[in-house]
């Protein structure tokens, strides 16, 4: 079977999956506010975006998308839309309780249902994971060996285990901080601070050009 270039890719792909993007911040937030292992199952959402995104890199359909400009341009806004509507849900409800208002986070559980939606919406709609799998990965496939769309699903399929792996680090680092005692107050805080970053995300989406 022809082999892509993996010595390359294995360099750079853990690089990409560490830094802090809208669905890892998504991740350390989720498992601060409801425990590792409820952020770990809403990471079913993100790789199942992932999954479809690969699928159709390798189909070819990631090209097409990327070439067509209003498609790509219609991801990007719905994109930013949605992280705009997260930050900033994320900041309103961290804001300082009225007296006498129930402050107990576990009052505002959401089921994992919900937390995997979220985790697919804010991967699927980021123009920047299309980026990822329509531009990235390509460049790690040997095209002089032939059978791209097999190396494209090796490649799509590496990069998917590797993200993994850091979103469990994301997810522990975040339930490392939710059984370390932090009060109510401080959960809003930084819970507030998920919410800024999520909305400079957006704020960065809609100016960025691909």
């Amino acid at each position: 079977m022809p082999s892509p270039h993996w010595q390359a890719f294995l360099v750079a792909a853990p690089l990409l999956a560490i830094s802090p993007g809208a669905n890892q911040v998504l991740s350390l937030r989720n498992a601060l506010q409801q425990g590792t292992r409820d952020a770990v199952v809403a990471l079913t959402g993100r790789f199942s975006a992932f999954l479809l995104l690969v699928l159709a890199t390798a189909a070819g359909l990631g090209g097409l998308l990327l070439a067509w400009e209003p498609v790509f341009a219609a991801v990007k806004w719905c994109g930013a839309a949605y992280l705009l509507y997260l930050g900033g849900r994320m900041i309103y409800q961290s804001r300082t309780p009225r007296a006498g208002e129930e402050t107990d986070h576990r009052t505002h559980r959401r089921s994992r249902r919900e937390l995997a939606r979220q985790e697919f919406l804010v991967a699927v709609t980021n123009p920047k994971a299309l980026l990822l799998f329509a531009a990235f990965l390509p460049q790690f496939v040997d095209r002089a060996a032939g059978a791209v769309p097999a190396q494209l699903l090796a490649l799509g399929t590496a990069y998917i285990a590797v993200e993994f792996a850091a979103a469990l680090a994301y997810a522990g680092a975040g339930g490392a901080l939710a059984s370390s005692g932090l009060t109510s107050r401080v959960r809003r805080l930084l819970d507030r601070a998920t919410g800024i970053t999520l909305v400079a995300v957006a704020g960065w989406l809609a100016s960025a050009r691909h």
